[in-house]
């Protein structure tokens, strides 16, 4: 008998988890650890909603089975959605299934439409489900870069010319997570003639969607004319409406990726919690005015985290997007590897970050530091890192 089992194999070690465990200790120990390592929201979602999920959890006829592509009402009301953002026209009967998130609306994605063998195209760094999710199905993953530049599509044409099998999926997540890059809609256009051209399947993860700054609103792939086609794009309310463990999510477009998702789901899932689809169906159809003050919320931190952590004497780029900054290393300490300085940061500055490598090897030399703290504490961490930072002898500007 084996000593693993063979998908277990393919799994290397969970690289973030080495300094979650570590500041779970630390916290253990009675220390005060500010937490901008998880992309977890500290905010709560709207009360129309909690009320709504109270209001029919009270019915006797509420807590059997769902059914597992979503109740008729949250799948029109996604549909909807998508309508008013973005101008784009979904059938909710076959164009939209809800998922548990979209983590699990992609990894059920990649049990429905891959083979062992079949070649998989995934940004580095990504968010670990866009490659792992089809690694797990039996997919090879090849590289390519996450910034959306002319090297970007080198590298995807040279997949096309050198690979075997050729590739037959390319994922993209733009508001980038981890490095919260952006597209625009010109992207997206010569994405799909390029798909259309070589014959592969876009799966879009827009799970930022609504994390936008300085008035410049994310696009989706399913504006572009003819996106169906080739495209499905998923989304979540996690961030959205502060809802991360409801766990609902949304896949939307191309109808025979949706049917075989919603297929694979039938087997794998009654759908969530009735009472949690109704709850969903009131934050998607009721006020938005709690989407555009997150937003703002996030702005300030951003903005906040920027100018305070660049005074301590580490200059972070200001992210256009999510709830992520992706910081390089100070470079008089970027040889130290970003899961070294990770761990460094949580012992001596009691700052939790989440090292880049474990996103991916191009994601060496950074880390994501999630914007999941108030002001204050923002500004506590930057007097934390300025202290560890003169310790180990890094010049950092005049108070």
């Amino acid at each position: 008998m084996e000593d693993e089992f063979y998908r277990i194999k393919r799994l290397p070690p969970y690289v973030i988890a080495e300094v979650n465990a570590m500041r779970h200790a630390a916290r253990q120990a009675g220390r005060d650890i500010i937490d901008l390592g998880m992309g977890n929201p500290d905010l709560p979602p709207p009360a129309h909603v909690i009320e709504k999920l109270c209001e029919v959890a009270q019915k006797e006829d509420a807590h059997g089975y769902s059914a597992s592509s979503g109740i008729p009402g949250i799948r029109r009301a996604q549909a909807n959605y998508y309508g008013r953002r973005f101008n784009v026209d979904l059938d909710p009967e076959t164009e939209v299934v809800m998922t548990m998130g979209s983590k699990e609306g992609l990894a059920s994605l990649a049990t429905a439409i891959t083979a062992p063998g079949d070649v998989v195209l995934a940004p580095n760094p990504s968010y670990p489900i866009h490659t792992f999710g089809f690694i797990i199905a039996g997919a090879t993953i090849r590289s390519v870069p996450t910034t959306p530049d002319e090297r970007y599509w080198e590298s995807l044409n040279r997949a096309m010319a050198f690979t075997v099998p050729r590739p037959s999926i390319l994922i993209v997540n733009y508001p980038s997570n981890p490095t919260a890059e952006t597209v625009d809609l010109a992207f997206y256009e010569r994405l799909v003639a390029w798909a259309k051209e070589n014959k592969v399947w876009i799966l879009s993860d827009l799970a930022y969607s609504e994390l936008y700054f300085d008035g410049n609103p994310t696009r989706s792939i399913l504006e572009v004319p003819g996106a169906k086609d080739v495209a499905v794009e998923f989304t979540s309310m996690s961030k959205t409406f502060s809802m991360a463990g409801w766990r609902v999510g949304f896949a939307v477009g191309n109808p025979k990726l949706i049917a075989a998702l919603k297929r694979v789901k039938s087997y794998l899932d009654y759908g969530a919690f009735t009472p949690i689809q109704a709850a969903a169906c009131a934050a998607l159809n009721g006020p938005q005015d709690i989407v555009e003050k997150n937003r703002n919320l996030y702005q300030k931190r951003r903005d906040v985290m920027v100018e305070a952590f660049g005074r301590a004497g580490w200059d972070i780029p200001s992210p256009k997007a999510s709830m992520f900054a992706w910081a390089p290393l100070p470079p008089a300490l970027k040889e130290m590897g970003s899961l070294e300085f990770s761990k460094q940061l949580l012992t001596h500055a009691e700052v939790a970050v989440a090292p880049g490598v474990g996103y991916g090897e191009d994601g060496e030399g950074f880390v994501r530091i999630a914007m999941v703290e108030n002001e204050q504490r923002l500004r506590q961490a930057a007097r934390n890192i300025k202290r560890y930072l003169v310790s180990m002898g890094v010049n950092t500007p005049a108070a």
